[in-house]
């Protein structure tokens, strides 16, 4: 198996002195290619705050991240680019989705295509099979405000697969989703990983939603372990 994320020892403390707190302790963690991880745990666990670190969106306090066999963290940011690695390697999915409003559903998944210099025919192929890939390219010339929460979020993951990422990170990509439509959206993120092999981390705090997971890790005052019932 390819290692995809390998991370030893991740520190994260916010503030200093007696205000300090910390929110990731020591987290080792590997995720492979086609591995479908899923990160539980109560509000203020440190979940989120080990997604955005291994996103390379916030600066961890210590310890060591490998991204696709580089070494991108040893205690402090490597001289690589940062921003180059997180367009081409890591696909970012959020709760919110985060859709730009003024743009139809095809513009939104077209924009990272359009950062990494795709030709424009080549990038209209890629968005279009994109939306298709997620059953929802019959929404491409629609406006977020017109599709569903659901269909939103089918859009988000789209667009967080332009890049062909070897990593997705999802955080709480169901929370604002009734259940029916939270299912049909983990059934996609199993499917990417299933098809693509590409590694799927995802946060939740509804355990209805992981069933046919790899992997459940749960995190509990920054600290991480694996559960029994996974596989």
């Amino acid at each position: 198996m390819a290692e995809i994320l390998k991370v030893e020892g991740l520190n994260k403390t916010f503030g200093s002195g007696h205000l300090a707190v910390e929110a990731l302790k020591g987290i080792d963690l590997t995720v492979n290619a086609g591995d479908l991880v899923a990160l539980l745990g109560p509000s203020g666990s440190g979940k989120t705050t080990l997604l955005l670190s291994v996103s390379l969106i916030l600066d961890p306090t210590g310890g060591k991240i490998w991204l696709d066999g580089e070494t991108i963290y040893d205690h402090g940011w490597k001289e690589v680019d940062i921003r180059q690695l997180r367009l081409t390697k890591v696909g970012f999915i959020f709760q919110s989705r985060n859709l730009i409003p003024f743009l139809t559903a095809l513009e939104n998944v077209l924009l990272p295509l359009d950062l990494l210099g795709f030709e424009r025919d080549e990038a209209l192929r890629r968005a279009m099979e994109l939306l298709k890939y997620m059953e929802i390219d019959e929404r491409a010339h629609y406006l977020p405000a017109l599709m569903s929460g659901g269909e939103q979020q089918r859009v988000a993951i789209a667009r967080a697969l332009a890049s062909a990422p070897k990593l997705v990170l999802a955080d709480e990509p169901t929370g604002a989703l009734d259940s029916v439509r939270g299912m049909k959206v983990m059934e996609m993120l199993k499917k990417i990983a299933r098809e693509n092999r590409t590694a799927v981390i995802c946060v939740t705090h509804d355990e209805r939603m992981i069933e046919g997971f790899d992997y459940i890790y749960r995190l509990k005052d920054g600290q991480i372990s694996l559960s029994d019932n996974h596989g």
